[in-house]
Protein backbone atom coordinates (compact mmCIF):
# COMPACT_ATOMS: atom_id res chain seq x y z
CA UNK A 1 0.00 0.00 0.00
CA UNK A 2 1.33 3.46 -0.67
CA UNK A 3 1.70 5.53 2.57
CA UNK A 4 1.43 8.54 0.56
CA UNK A 5 -1.81 8.52 -0.67
CA UNK A 6 -2.62 6.29 2.57
CA UNK A 7 -4.28 8.91 4.64
CA UNK A 8 -7.46 9.03 4.50
CA UNK A 9 -9.80 11.92 3.66
CA UNK A 10 -12.21 14.08 5.93
CA UNK A 11 -15.94 14.23 4.73
CA UNK A 12 -16.89 18.21 5.49
CA UNK A 13 -20.78 19.11 4.72
CA UNK A 14 -20.95 21.07 1.64
CA UNK A 15 -21.97 24.05 3.04
CA UNK A 16 -18.32 24.16 5.33
CA UNK A 17 -16.73 22.97 2.12
CA UNK A 18 -18.11 26.10 -0.03
CA UNK A 19 -17.51 28.36 2.63
CA UNK A 20 -14.02 28.04 2.63
CA UNK A 21 -13.81 27.49 -1.13
CA UNK A 22 -15.57 30.94 -1.23
CA UNK A 23 -12.71 32.34 1.30
CA UNK A 24 -9.95 31.59 -0.12
CA UNK A 25 -10.86 32.69 -3.80
CA UNK A 26 -12.09 35.83 -1.82
CA UNK A 27 -8.58 36.30 -0.09
CA UNK A 28 -5.18 38.12 -1.92
CA UNK A 29 -3.64 35.19 -1.77
CA UNK A 30 -2.60 32.93 -4.52
CA UNK A 31 -2.18 28.97 -4.78
CA UNK A 32 1.22 29.42 -4.09
CA UNK A 33 0.79 29.99 -0.65
CA UNK A 34 -1.59 27.08 0.41
CA UNK A 35 0.53 24.75 -1.71
CA UNK A 36 3.53 26.17 0.12
CA UNK A 37 2.05 25.60 3.48
CA UNK A 38 0.45 22.50 2.65
CA UNK A 39 4.29 21.26 3.06
CA UNK A 40 5.88 23.57 5.44
CA UNK A 41 4.79 26.16 7.36
CA UNK A 42 5.29 29.84 6.36
CA UNK A 43 5.68 33.01 8.54
CA UNK A 44 3.49 36.31 8.19
CA UNK A 45 6.61 38.23 7.24
CA UNK A 46 7.36 35.96 4.52
CA UNK A 47 3.61 36.61 3.04
CA UNK A 48 3.52 40.20 3.39
CA UNK A 49 4.77 43.04 1.21
CA UNK A 50 7.56 42.49 -1.29
CA UNK A 51 8.47 39.28 0.22
CA UNK A 52 4.45 37.87 -0.55
CA UNK A 53 4.90 39.24 -4.23
CA UNK A 54 8.70 37.57 -4.98
CA UNK A 55 7.55 34.21 -3.33
CA UNK A 56 4.61 34.37 -5.95
CA UNK A 57 1.94 34.32 -2.32
CA UNK A 58 0.48 37.85 -3.29
CA UNK A 59 -0.28 39.04 -6.91
CA UNK A 60 0.58 42.78 -5.16
CA UNK A 61 1.87 43.74 -1.80
CA UNK A 62 -0.16 43.56 0.91
CA UNK A 63 0.15 45.25 4.40
CA UNK A 64 1.13 42.89 7.22
CA UNK A 65 -2.51 43.39 9.31
CA UNK A 66 -3.90 42.93 5.74
CA UNK A 67 -2.43 39.82 5.91
CA UNK A 68 -2.96 38.95 8.94
CA UNK A 69 -6.34 39.70 8.95
CA UNK A 70 -6.76 37.55 5.71
CA UNK A 71 -5.22 34.79 7.34
CA UNK A 72 -7.36 35.31 10.30
CA UNK A 73 -10.68 35.02 8.58
CA UNK A 74 -8.85 31.88 7.17
CA UNK A 75 -8.15 30.34 10.30
CA UNK A 76 -12.30 31.10 11.50
CA UNK A 77 -13.27 28.89 8.35
CA UNK A 78 -10.93 26.28 9.21
CA UNK A 79 -8.59 26.73 6.40
CA UNK A 80 -5.52 27.43 8.22
CA UNK A 81 -4.50 26.78 11.49
CA UNK A 82 -1.59 28.95 13.66
CA UNK A 83 1.77 26.73 14.20
CA UNK A 84 2.89 26.29 17.87
CA UNK A 85 6.25 26.01 19.44
CA UNK A 86 6.86 24.79 22.31
CA UNK A 87 6.65 28.28 23.99
CA UNK A 88 2.80 28.87 22.29
CA UNK A 89 1.76 30.55 18.99
CA UNK A 90 3.86 31.79 16.40
CA UNK A 91 3.46 33.90 13.44
CA UNK A 92 3.56 30.86 11.09
CA UNK A 93 0.43 29.09 9.54
CA UNK A 94 -0.16 25.36 8.28
CA UNK A 95 -3.16 24.12 6.07
CA UNK A 96 -5.98 21.81 8.11
CA UNK A 97 -7.24 18.75 6.47
CA UNK A 98 -9.98 20.90 5.00
CA UNK A 99 -7.47 23.42 3.43
CA UNK A 100 -5.20 20.49 2.19
CA UNK A 101 -8.51 19.15 0.40
CA UNK A 102 -9.54 22.18 -1.29
CA UNK A 103 -5.98 22.41 -2.54
CA UNK A 104 -5.73 19.19 -3.81
CA UNK A 105 -9.00 19.63 -5.75
CA UNK A 106 -7.77 22.85 -7.47
CA UNK A 107 -4.38 20.81 -8.19
CA UNK A 108 -6.39 17.84 -9.42
CA UNK A 109 -8.07 20.23 -12.16
CA UNK A 110 -4.99 21.07 -13.47
CA UNK A 111 -5.12 24.42 -12.26
CA UNK A 112 -2.51 26.77 -11.54
CA UNK A 113 -4.64 29.22 -9.37
CA UNK A 114 -8.19 29.30 -7.70
CA UNK A 115 -11.04 30.21 -9.74
CA UNK A 116 -12.33 33.66 -9.14
CA UNK A 117 -15.21 34.79 -7.21
CA UNK A 118 -18.08 36.05 -8.68
CA UNK A 119 -18.87 39.35 -7.51
CA UNK A 120 -21.95 37.95 -5.63
CA UNK A 121 -18.86 35.59 -3.87
CA UNK A 122 -17.13 38.49 -2.77
CA UNK A 123 -20.48 40.08 -1.25
CA UNK A 124 -21.18 37.10 0.85
CA UNK A 125 -18.00 36.64 2.14
CA UNK A 126 -17.58 40.09 2.80
CA UNK A 127 -20.92 39.84 4.92
CA UNK A 128 -19.65 36.86 6.64
CA UNK A 129 -16.41 38.41 7.77
CA UNK A 130 -18.53 41.77 8.93
CA UNK A 131 -21.17 40.04 11.11
CA UNK A 132 -18.35 36.86 11.67
CA UNK A 133 -20.99 34.36 10.44
CA UNK A 134 -19.04 30.93 9.83
CA UNK A 135 -21.53 30.35 7.25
Amino acid sequence: MNSSKARPSMRYPKPTMKRAERAIQCSPFGLALFVSIMHQSVSLSEIAGASGVQHRFTKMPVSELAAENALLWLIQVGVLRREVDGQGLTDSFRLTPLGRQLVEKVQQRGMNQFPAPTLSDRLYNAVSRWMRFPF
